[in-house]
């Protein structure tokens, strides 16, 4: 049964992300369509509102939920809480948080209220890949893993992530 349960999890996990990754992108859309001319404003608006709908309360909150449910059926499985376990945990509860202010940017566009343009809704698209990085490597990885050079390595990986933002802006812009 325990092999089901975490399949089960896994799937979920990665809907889960998977809505994640895809919703902010319709949020940038969404908010760069709001920056149009009628009648393409309106036209788009209620496009990608009826998308980011669809996507955020049938696929990314189901998913979000069935991962909470199988999560700690696993843990429990364990009958301990391993050191490792403990930090992804951690990371996990900020994923949480992550999906919650994604919750926020929903209702607000929702509402026709825009607060962040499309390019720091494209930087805010990056904190799911950086969680995505931490806890697929403290699920794999483990105790084996070196303390220091894990944080080292998401450092890295996270000045290595925001330059390729930067580098791509620069070359969207000057195409």
């Amino acid at each position: 049964m325990y092999l089901y349960i975490k399949a089960l999890h896994i799937i979920f996990i990665v809907t889960w992300f998977s809505g994640m990754f895809y919703i902010v992108r319709l949020f940038v859309y969404n908010a760069e369509a709001n920056e149009k001319a009628e009648p393409e404003r309106t036209i788009l608006l209620k496009q990608y509102g009826i998308m980011i709908k669809r996507l955020w309360l049938g696929i990314t909150w189901p998913s979000a939920i069935l991962t909470l449910i199988f999560g700690p059926y696993m843990w429990y499985q364990l009958g301990a809480l391993p050191g490792w376990l403990l930090v992804k945990l951690f990371f996990v509860l900020g994923l949480y948080i992550y999906h919650f202010t994604l919750h926020a940017i929903y209702k607000q566009q929702s509402k026709g209220i825009f607060k962040y343009n499309s390019r720091q809704l494209r930087i805010w698209n990056e904190i799911a890949t950086i969680f995505l990085v931490a806890i697929v490597m403290l699920a794999v990885v483990k105790d084996s893993m070196s303390w220091l050079w894990a944080i080292i390595g998401l450092i890295l990986f996270v000045v290595l992530l925001m330059s390729a933002i930067r580098i791509y802006k620069m070359l969207r812009e000057k195409n």
